[in-house]
């Protein structure tokens, strides 16, 4: 049967580049395939009731699972949209078979749609909530969103998941905290992409402690010496090795002059034009694949201990920084 699926789906299944496994507060969760507007439902797991009998059984990896079929008649009391609606299966797992029965889904999809694919796992973080991470699952990244209330006092909460957390993909903070502060060896600071969001100033440690690849901050203001600092480190080789892309907005604040303040900046001939920098997104959590926004900057600076070139854009309240895997001989080659 599973030959015959894929034999009949094989243009369909060549499409398929991630899966996605999403939890949340009540550690509801749900397999889909990343999609516009919608993500494509594959499946979902639900606590076993009494009340509602299985539609069918599967062997789903060598372990026997109870089955729902959710049909358009039955999505009518649940909060998916109508359009491009389709029937799918929900396990219907009792709270001691949790974790053994998402081991089987994972392996079987594993198995169905092959490693080449990237899995996911997407939970939304709540104070005071108890968090199961799958950490058993193989070959799956693990990416986290939140939001911290201003009178948010659970600090240690907050931390441990990080620290009994896999190291994550991405992080998504949004705050209206001004005091939250992270210990410098947290987890939080490991992952490889972080967007934060603050309605204060932004957080002058990321720029400190970031070991990640991607950072995103937007916040209404910003310590100027911090991102000065944070351009001098990089080019002493000092910190931030594995970053490649960098994105800053201040909403009230303005950059113009900023880089005439950073030791060592370099520019290209006005009359020439820069090359594009970008970088394929780490994860993007509205499901659209791509690259970074483009850098088309005249402004760079050289990594003493390696020769690599980041190129710097400033645009009013915005701040971009973007690492080339180049050399400056071989970044100075591609200009036209």
């Amino acid at each position: 049967m599973k030959k015959l699926i894929k034999s009949s789906q094989k243009k369909r299944l060549k499409n398929i580049n991630s899966i996605v496994y999403v939890t949340d507060a009540k550690n509801f969760f749900s397999a889909y395939i990343p999609s516009q507007p919608n993500g494509d439902i594959l499946m979902r797991l639900e606590e076993f009731r009494e009340t509602e009998r299985p539609d069918f059984q599967l062997n789903v990896s060598g372990k026997i699972i109870d089955f729902r079929l959710f049909t358009r008649e039955r999505n009518k009391e649940f909060w998916l949209p109508e359009t491009g609606f389709h029937p799918y299966p929900v396990a219907c797992v009792h709270k001691s078979e949790k974790e053994s029965i998402l081991e089987s889904v994972h392996n079987y999809f594993l198995d169905f749609f092959g490693h080449s694919v990237k899995y996911y796992w997407k939970a939304d973080f709540f104070e005071d909530v108890h968090y199961y991470v799958p950490t058993q699952l193989r070959k799956v990244s693990y990416c986290m969103s939140t939001y911290v209330e201003s009178d948010f006092t659970n600090m240690e909460n907050l931390e441990n998941f990080f620290s009994s957390s896999p190291v994550l993909k991405s992080v998504q903070l949004f705050t209206s905290n001004s005091e939250i502060s992270f210990n410098p060896e947290s987890k939080f600071y490991q992952a490889e992409s972080i967007e934060t969001r603050q309605v204060t100033n932004t957080f002058p440690d990321i720029l400190s402690h970031f070991q990640g690849k991607h950072a995103f901050m937007i916040c209404k203001k910003c310590e100027i010496p911090a991102l000065i600092g944070f351009v001098k480190r990089w080019k002493s080789g000092e910190a931030f090795g594995k970053l490649k892309y960098l994105k800053v907005t201040v909403i009230f604040h303005n950059f113009n002059g900023i880089i005439h303040n950073i030791i060592g900046v370099k520019y290209i001939d006005a009359k020439k034009q820069p090359p594009t920098h970008t970088s394929p997104k780490i994860f993007d959590w509205d499901d659209v694949v791509g690259d970074t926004v483009p850098i088309i900057s005249h402004s760079y600076v050289v990594r003493e201990s390696d020769n690599r070139v980041a190129s710097i854009l400033i645009q009013e309240n915005k701040l971009s920084f973007g690492v080339w895997n180049k050399t400056e001989e071989e970044f100075l080659s591609m200009i036209n």
